[in-house]
């Protein structure tokens, strides 16, 4: 194994009632992509403090993941000091486009709900949402910074599957009959 980087601690460790209220939020921030056309996924930035919320994104498109896009738009508004000191929120584990964007945005640590394998029992093979069977996990493992991961979160699970749920089975496949 290599030899990790050395930051300051990640912030303050969020509680399990600050995880449950914020992934609850990104669930919210998904719920939004879907009023307006996209997947269900949403992400939020949370602070040093672990209270407030410095952004919020839904998913965009197959290649502008909410967690991406959050982490790209975070690495132009903020130190990369500051953001190790941050929380990314998702409502879905982040694949490994999502979790290699926050690792080189120098966000300090992920908290997901529900894991991507999960998602892959709700959504199938569906051709819109091809998932990657690469842990969130095997990637942070991988880097030179420490990443703090946490997730699944149980007790959360049920909600946000429930709206994957809700999406994908009401989502027709592209070309195929009613």
């Amino acid at each position: 194994m290599q030899q990790r980087t050395t930051y300051p601690a990640q912030g303050l460790t969020p509680s399990f009632e600050q995880i449950r209220r914020h992934l609850q939020r990104a669930n919210e921030v998904a719920k939004r992509a879907v009023s307006i056309g996209h997947h269900p996924f949403g992400a939020i930035l949370v602070g040093p403090d672990q209270e407030t919320v410095l952004m919020e994104q839904c998913n965009v498109d197959t290649v502008n993941h909410a967690e991406a896009v959050l982490a790209r738009t975070a690495a132009l508004n903020y130190s990369p000091q500051f953001l190790w000191s941050c929380t990314l929120y998702t409502s879905v584990e982040p694949c490994c486009m999502c979790a290699g964007t926050a690792y080189w945005a120098n966000i300090g640590r992920v908290v997901y709900g529900m894991t991507e394998r999960q998602l892959l029992d709700v959504t199938g093979a569906h051709k819109e949402n091809p998932t990657m069977s690469v842990e969130a996990r095997y990637i942070f493992d991988h880097c030179q910074k420490a990443v703090e991961l946490i997730g699944p979160m149980p007790d959360m699970v049920d909600e946000i599957v429930a709206l994957q749920r809700s999406f994908w089975g009401a989502r027709q496949e592209p070309g195929s009959r009613p």
